[in-house]
């Protein structure tokens, strides 16, 4: 099988090593983080044949990231360095019920990147190009970085799978809403919370969302610690998540699409998908970090061999 390609920035993410709002006692934790990165990461963890492309700095943060999802066994052979801009980094900041996120990413590595860092992965055949809405939101050369994709004229994939993971403090609803829904609807993935999408476009249910993409072959709609849903092609199923004792959830997203894609790469059915895709979401939901440890073969067995009236139920 083909590896994986997933494309965007990575940044390093400073975190209280205790979940607690930033002061002067706090101790810190600096691990890499980033989106498509954070995909990467966890496919690679999971056993699958992973390489992340992104521009990093030539700065100690720059190395970091390189050498820690070398080590969660991902393909940085494609990743391009540069010494004329950094590595971007952001803090986490717990408080009751919630987590801000201060991003300082402004002139970064990865905001300079354009179609010619595609150069590094056109002769390879990709199953899977895993990108997101925020990579365009970086600069006008991201956003053409991404088309480039989606028009494949440079690279070759066998699907692109695409995060639409709107971040109002990049770009206004006004102007993302459009692009992001045209971009979606060019991808053959789309992941995308009820709740973005009901702040991009104003929809209030999944079936709205499908009908605003009806392109993609598989649409996933994530409705926080409610339940997911996926559209492939005209068929329709869905899966409750798993409840669990919430750190912070930043990152969740992330994470379930790791699983899903997972999932797919194991030729496992929509149910499977969606309950693998929550199962790594609640991992991360359960500490301060993005990442997650994959289920091991007894979780696996719990979850799909011992559980078969949770499979989903398809509406045709």
């Amino acid at each position: 099988m083909n590896p994986v390609l997933c494309l965007g920035e990575a940044m390093v993410l400073v975190t209280p090593v205790v979940g607690r709002g930033i002061d002067g006692e706090s101790r810190f934790g600096l691990v890499p983080g980033g989106a498509e990165s954070n995909v990467a990461s966890l496919l690679a963890k999971m056993g699958h044949a992973t390489a992340w492309l992104g521009s990093l700095g030539t700065d100690p943060f720059g190395d970091l990231v390189v050498d820690a999802l070398a080590e969660d066994g991902v393909n940085v052979d494609y990743v391009r360095r540069d010494s004329r801009f950094r590595t971007g980094v952001y803090f986490k900041d717990f408080s009751t019920g919630s987590t801000r996120v201060f991003y300082y990413r402004n002139a970064s590595a990865a905001s300079m990147m354009g179609p010619s860092v595609l150069d590094e992965v056109a002769l390879e055949q990709w199953s899977i190009v895993h990108i997101s809405g925020i990579t365009p939101a970086l600069s006008e050369s991201c956003d053409a970085l991404v088309r480039g994709v989606l028009e494949r004229t440079s690279l070759r994939s066998d699907l692109v799978s695409f995060d639409v993971n709107y971040r109002p403090a990049l770009w206004p609803v006004s102007e993302a809403a459009p692009i992001l829904q045209g971009y979606a609807n060019r991808a053959d993935i789309v992941f995308v919370g009820l709740d973005e999408a009901r702040d991009l476009w104003g929809v209030d249910t999944a079936d709205d969302v499908r009908q605003l993409l009806p392109q993609p072959r598989h649409v996933i709609v994530k409705d926080s610690d409610s339940d997911a849903v996926e559209f492939e092609y005209d068929r329709m199923f869905r899966e409750v998540a798993l409840s669990v004792d919430v750190v912070e959830k930043v990152g969740a997203g992330d994470a379930f699409a790791a699983g899903w894609l997972s999932g797919l790469l194991s030729s496992r059915p929509a149910g499977q998908r969606l309950q693998l895709g929550h199962l790594m979401a609640a991992e991360v939901l359960q500490n301060t970090t993005d990442s997650a440890q994959p289920p091991s073969q007894q979780q696996l067995k719990a979850l799909f061999d011992d559980n078969a009236p949770r499979l989903s139920k398809a509406q045709e």
